[in-house]
């Protein structure tokens, strides 16, 4: 990039990359001033004013007197090099066109907007002297973001009310509107104020991972140790350094409802609040974060898997806390995977990459073991929690009616812990009430209309809820098929049918449910979370929700009600996910003074993935996984692309499969195997059929340029839309 000119002066041809869906770089005059590669610019295509980056030089292969000027530069830092470089690189990797990264880095609302004073509104002193319903809404948005600000508009859309209603809040003192410079930078973090005291092998943990970022260099490490060692006071400590260097770090966490309890942690360590970014954020918070991270006015941000694509100025390091979870990997839209971009960014920008799990996932354990990755291992929990007890239940020895789901052996040890005044937790990872509702005169499964799904009973909600589109509706009281009344039954256990189990066994006990469709909002989980750990219940009653990272210092029990639940199936991970799940909820259990144990129900106690949870063998678990993944040359000792077709005619997908699965000849070049085409297993979704293809290659195989040339032989109907997901995690 060094040879090309960094300024285009006035009337100079510009290239310019926009957010529309275009495949090329489009020319424009530079406007008067010029414009600087990297400015974010408006331009007008068509009759639109469109958003776009100045790329490079223009291409000059059009009418010089039909190209129009670029309308003005925004606001904003430059984007730099080392970011174009990125989305480049990202974009080739995952077989993405450059216009939809483009849209991934720049979700910054307002981008265009003026720099300028505006009115913002937060939470007032005073009581309005008469609430109606729509006041009501107003001040509990306001209440429920804790002291964040809104726009006018904003405010007012989130509440569902006119922006009058607030207008009159106003008025009466209840919200408070103030005028706020735009964008203000975040109040500064200090790293030198004192950490939590660290335990030896933390304490060598955190030095070592210190080294690493002041050698400058990128390098990546996975931080190992057991649920409650401490990784977060380690890795922390690399922050600090980090910042002691005066570059910027970024925490991504898997899930929003973690982000409160972190950030106190991160409050108490550096003496002041990280800058948030997740869709829990206002947007007026969101565009303030953006901005300032390319001003270098955020030092530390703490978010979601997009935070991965804001505009940093020097990002020394980045953290992936929880490193395994399937939630790092985006499955709509572009299709990448957080932690292996992650490590692509820091390998540009010259970055420390910590993946930080007590369960690792395979590809992360199989780069440490060969050296690609450095490894920190934690082998004490922190201060004097202890590991739980794990032992199994065998089911096939418990006497339980059919419609039950609590065994006597988890029912006395649930007794107990309410005798003691402690915490237990039934998990289930079955949202909703029941998993099939089927009529018992006709054997009809209710389905959804527009999903090869069934549909699961929400008896909270009284609905049937589709888990794939989110299609719902009423409860019928008869067979759609058969037309007989009262016969609909639910089938297997969700966790609000394991609540009414819960209920009627410990009439006494308060229960609790966290399952991610019972809470409206992020902030709404977060409390209930807090709330929780503060022992607002006894018995609490979860999906995989709770197996990411909270802290409950009075759960001394964990139950597992279906441990063989995620043994079944054909995805190639099933094992390895079983084994994190386990493992990660039974380390919910005793992580203060108490020791905890969990207990697995299962009806195969001999199945090797339940051994291997139940000894902690976790060493041996890896081994053998890997062992068999090499021996089918899959991931990550292969490499696989899944390719969906999708169209509102089936016979149509299938046509398009079939005529790509003949035409293989780029993929045979690279010694690459097509299967498919054949049904998606959950085959129409929202109305579309699905049809699914797998590409598997040698892992040294140059896989998406042998992609690109494939699937360009074919022309795509119009209605068909063709996905390409490069290490596919899921194979619905």
């Amino acid at each position: 990039m060094s040879e090309l000119p960094s300024h285009f002066e006035e009337g100079a041809l510009v290239g310019v990359l926009t957010t529309q869906p275009l495949d090329r770089l489009l020319d424009y005059k530079a406007p008067e001033g010029g414009c600087f590669v990297g400015a974010f610019v408006e331009v007008p295509l068509g009759p639109r004013k469109v958003l776009g980056v100045v790329w490079g030089p223009g291409r000059g292969d059009f009418d010089i007197s039909k190209i129009r000027s670029v309308i003005r530069v925004l606001d904003a830092a430059p984007m730099l090099d080392e970011m174009r470089q990125f989305l480049g690189r990202a974009a080739d990797y995952t077989l993405t066109p450059m216009p939809a990264m483009l849209r991934l880095a720049t979700r910054s609302p307002g981008l265009g907007d003026p720099p300028s004073m505006r009115k913002v509104y937060r939470l007032g002193q005073s009581e309005p002297d008469r609430m109606t319903d729509a006041r009501r809404r107003v001040l509990e948005v306001l209440k429920e973001y804790g002291g964040l600000s809104f726009t006018l508009g904003e405010l007012a859309e989130t509440a569902g009310v006119t922006s009058s209603v607030v207008k009159g809040l106003v008025k009466q003192g209840a919200v408070s509107e103030e005028e706020s410079p735009r964008d203000l930078p975040y109040p500064l973090l200090d790293p030198e104020l004192p950490g939590k005291e660290l335990t030896g092998d933390q304490a060598a943990g955190a030095e070592a991972l210190a080294a690493a970022i002041r050698s400058g260099a990128y390098g990546t490490t996975l931080l190992k140790g057991v649920t409650g060692s401490g990784k977060t006071e380690v890795y922390l400590e690399a922050v600090a350094e980090c910042l002691r260097r005066g570059r910027q770090a970024l925490v991504l966490l898997p899930e929003i409802a973690l982000t409160a309890e972190f950030l106190k942690r991160v409050e108490a360590r550096f003496g002041a609040m990280p800058t948030e970014w997740h869709s829990g954020v206002t947007m007026t918070e969101r565009r303030r974060a953006w901005k300032m991270v390319g001003e270098g006015g955020a030092q530390l941000v703490v978010g979601a898997r997009s935070a991965l694509f804001l505009p940093f100025r020097d990002l020394g390091l980045i953290v992936i806390d929880e490193e395994h979870d399937t939630s790092y990997k985006q499955e709509d839209g572009v299709l990448y995977n957080a932690r292996d971009m992650a490590v692509l960014r820091a390998s540009i920008a010259s970055a420390q990459v910590i993946l930080a799990s007590a369960t690792p996932s395979l590809e992360s354990w199989v780069n440490a073991e060969s050296g690609k990755y450095t490894r920190l291992e934690l082998k004490s929990r922190f201060g004097a929690s202890e590991l739980p007890d794990m032992s199994a239940i065998d089911m096939r020895d418990e006497e339980l009616p059919s419609s039950r789901w609590v065994s006597p052996s988890l029912q006395a040890a649930v007794r107990e812990r309410l005798e003691a005044g402690e915490q237990s937790l039934l998990f289930l990872n079955r949202r909703g009430y029941a998993p099939v509702t089927i009529c018992r005169a006709c054997g009809h499964q209710i389905a959804c209309d527009h999903c090869d799904a069934r549909m699961v009973e929400h008896r909270f909600l009284k609905r049937l809820v589709c888990h794939q589109c989110g299609e719902t509706k009423p409860m019928p009281t008869v067979c759609p098929s058969c037309e007989a009344e009262d016969k609909l039954a639910p089938v297997g256990p969700g966790v609000e049918r394991l609540h009414e189990e819960a209920a009627e066994l410990f009439p006494d006990a308060r229960i609790a449910v966290l399952s991610s469709d019972l809470f409206g909002s992020a902030r709404a989980l977060k409390a209930k979370v807090e709330e929780i750990a503060s022992g607002a219940a006894d018995i609490v009653i979860g999906t995989q929700l709770v197996a990411k990272g909270h802290n409950f210092p009075l759960l001394t029990l964990v139950g597992v009600i279906d441990a063989d639940l995620g043994l079944q199936g054909s995805d190639l991970r099933a094992a390895e996910r079983t084994f994190q799940l386990m493992r990660q909820v039974a380390g919910r259990a005793g992580r203060a003074e108490r020791a905890g144990i969990a207990l697995l129900q299962t009806f195969q106690p001999e199945h090797p993935v339940i051994r291997a949870i139940l000894s902690g063998d976790e060493e041996g678990f890896w081994r053998a996984e890997a062992a068999e993944r090499k021996a089918a040359g899959v991931p990550p000792y292969g490499r696989m692309a899944g390719i969906v077709l999708s169209s509102p005619d089936a016979q149509e997908a299938f046509d398009v499969g079939g005529a790509l699965s003949r035409a293989d000849g780029p993929l045979r070049r690279i010694g690459a195997q097509v299967y498919g085409p054949a049904p998606a297993p959950i085959a129409r979704i929202r109305g579309r059929h699905r049809v699914r293809l797998l590409v598997k290659a040698e892992k040294t195989a140059p896989l998406q340029a042998a992609l690109a040339q494939w699937v360009a032989q074919i022309r795509l109907p119009n209605n068909l839309r063709l996905s390409i997901d490069i290490d596919p995690q899921s194979f619905y």
